[in-house]
């Protein structure tokens, strides 16, 4: 077993349940982590026997763009996003970050962090 891991994948998104959100966006940040049998990978040292990590960085690109008046929300598309597309995921978790949240006070950010894994999709 093992893991691959995207961090800080950037992106100007509209998540949010305030209005100026909507309009106006913010900075998030997205982490990743992947837990797969990557021995066949290894082994063969062809891609087709792994996670792609350019298509896993597309998923969450494509689906921080898609608004959500929740963090949650997007987190939970990312995951089954993947899980639809790579059976060999195992398990995944996901952080989402606002940078410079909309909520009154002086905070660098603020992150939702969801893990399922496969088993648990069903109960999605």
């Amino acid at each position: 077993m093992g893991y691959i891991i995207l961090s800080n994948v950037r992106t100007y998104s509209y998540h949010g349940c305030m209005d100026e959100e909507e309009k106006i966006g913010a900075e998030f940040r997205t982490d990743l982590k992947v837990k797969t049998d990557m021995m066949q990978a290894a082994e063969t040292d062809e891609l087709q026997y792994g996670l792609d990590y350019t298509r896993l960085n597309e998923i969450v690109m494509a689906e921080m763009q898609v608004r959500a008046k929740l963090m949650e929300t997007v987190a939970l598309r990312i995951i089954k996003k993947i899980f639809d597309e790579f059976e060999i995921a195992e398990n995944v978790e996901v952080k989402v970050t606002k940078l410079n949240p909309p909520v009154g006070g002086n905070i660098e950010a603020v992150s939702v962090v969801l893990k399922k894994n496969r088993k648990d999709l069903v109960k999605v």
